[in-house]
């Protein structure tokens, strides 16, 4: 259970970066003028975040509960 939700932290870590990386791309470029895309992921990179909290914050009480 704990190396499955590792496996899940790790890859909402390198999602988030990702996201974070092309919206700075994105933004640096100047093609998205109405600012579309760069919504679209910041929104993208709020959710892949928020997943990796809740995942650490799982793994925190599972470890809690383990003698």
């Amino acid at each position: 259970m704990n190396t499955a939700l590792i496996v899940l932290l790790v890859i909402a870590v390198i999602l988030t970066a990702t996201m974070l990386v092309r919206g700075i791309i994105t933004m640096a470029r100047g093609k998205d003028i109405t600012g579309v895309q760069s919504n679209k992921l910041m929104s993208y990179r709020v959710a892949f975040q928020a997943a990796a909290i809740v995942i650490v914050v799982i793994l925190l009480l599972i470890a809690r509960q383990q003698p």
